[in-house]
């Protein structure tokens, strides 16, 4: 039973749910064809993270998208 947690930033870039539907499909859909998963018992969970949140090189996102 695979398991994939997918994360991105949320607030004004969170992805739709649109978008957030064509991510599990896929995925699902690439477990299946690559590794042959059953696609009844793959798990895929979107998590957004508010950008003030999730740090890199230690800085938050927020400040790193205000420098752009």
């Amino acid at each position: 039973m695979p398991y994939v947690n997918i994360k991105v930033t949320g607030g004004n870039e969170a992805p739709t749910r649109e978008q957030k539907a064509e991510l599990i499909k896929g995925t699902t859909e690439l477990l299946t064809r690559v590794l042959h998963k059953n696609p009844a018992t793959t798990i895929v969970v979107i998590d957004e993270v508010e950008m003030d949140n999730w740090g890199i090189g230690g800085r938050s996102v927020t400040g790193i998208r205000k420098q752009q």
